[in-house]
């Protein structure tokens, strides 16, 4: 049962009712923002609700049981809220929420209402989409190991153990060209060609110079053809990549057994069940065959 004071409770009571929403999210990076549905903003305990953010929520979906709490919230992205680069950066991933209720003259008169973490967040040209879900999502997330073919650890973690320092899985470039129409997502590079083709191909890649400096994205394709060395990102980067723009990239695995081993010489390690039997052999059955003698085998 929620708490709620004296003051707010009379006022609640009362019949008229100066209520508005506030919502608290916190980030990744323990950068707090605020916003409301009322008409000018409010502050309590050292966070500014602000108003004109062009933040609004959807209806609250609430259910008995273990069920997950769902609410879908809309906004503008502007720098001074949510901004395009921050939601790329993943600082918003996973976002502590907390939705408060609150009577706008007097904001120590209020209530929390829901709490979870942002959810699936989408982007468009000048505004997102999240959506915020209950506490028990945490019920819903995979716990423990899994088994299964490939590898289930995070390469250069302790469960891997390789190191990824090394000259061999790590490369410094510059940026030679983008490519279009995808500049913010392919480009070429001006050398890494002692590299293997794919070398990096799963890898993260790191801006170390230019409007994304500090910002980082995985990659989805690394080709080294002819002394030509291009990267192709899995999402655009917040801003256009631009030639002589700085970067490091380290190498990627594929989760198999034969990377695991040829690869990064790492097979002990190996967090996978490769041995496995696969789906032909989990549904295969006897079959009549002929013995040496001509006769059937049953």
């Amino acid at each position: 049962m929620k708490q709620i004071n004296a003051a707010f409770a009379a006022h609640l009571s009362s019949g008229v009712t100066t209520i508005c929403h506030c919502w608290k999210l916190t980030r990744r990076d323990g950068v707090s923002r605020g916003f409301t549905d009322h008409d000018r903003d409010l502050s309590f305990d050292g966070v500014s609700y602000m108003a004109v953010s062009g933040f609004t929520a959807g209806m609250i979906e609430t259910s008995l049981g273990l069920s997950v709490d769902n609410l879908e919230a809309v906004g503008a992205l502007s720098d001074l809220s949510i901004s395009e680069a921050d939601l790329a950066a993943g600082l918003y991933d996973d976002a502590e929420v907390l939705i408060y209720r609150v009577n706008w003259q007097d904001t120590d008169q209020r209530v929390v209402m829901r709490a979870g973490n942002l959810g699936e967040v989408t982007r468009g040209p000048s505004a997102f989409r999240a959506e915020l879900r209950g506490l028990a999502h945490r019920l819903n997330q995979p716990q423990g190991r899994l088994f299964q073919y490939s590898c289930d650890a995070d390469l250069g973690t302790p469960r891997c153990g390789v190191d990824l320092a090394g000259t061999d899985f790590v490369g410094t470039d510059i940026v030679a060209a983008p490519i279009t129409p995808d500049i913010r997502r392919r480009f070429s590079a001006q050398s890494l060609d002692g590299f293997a083709n794919g070398w990096f191909s799963r890898g993260r890649l790191s801006w170390q110079s230019g409007v994304n400096t500090g910002l980082s994205m995985e990659v989805k394709l690394h080709t080294n053809s002819a002394g030509i060395v291009s990267f192709e990102l899995w999402r655009d980067m917040p801003a256009d990549i631009a030639a002589g723009d700085s970067f490091t990239v380290s190498a990627g695995c594929d989760k198999q057994f034969s990377t695991c081993s040829a690869k990064f010489a790492n097979a002990v390690n190996f967090r996978g069940f490769h041995l496995m039997p696969g789906n032909d052999w989990v549904q295969s059955y006897p079959s009549q065959g002929e013995g040496n003698d001509g006769g059937s085998l049953r």
